[in-house]
């Protein structure tokens, strides 16, 4: 009986640390994607501030003579 107690702590033991490694893990990872989702987020912003291409627009404009 001792024997398998001791087993169930062991297991208990390596289970608690397993679980702990990996909630880092996560944590970790979540940061990363906090990041990422921010950089999208900011340059989203900077393409919607940029001033219109100057190529746009440009189709009411005739075509040149020698069509």
């Amino acid at each position: 009986m001792d024997a398998r107690l001791i087993e169930l702590e062991t297991r208990l033991a390596f289970q608690e640390e397993n679980i702990q490694s990996l909630n880092q893990s996560v944590g970790h990872q979540q940061q990363i994607i906090d990041s990422l989702q921010q950089e999208i987020e900011d340059m989203r912003q900077r393409l919607q501030a940029l001033s219109p291409s100057p190529l746009e627009g440009h189709t009411d404009e005739p075509p040149p003579p020698h069509y």
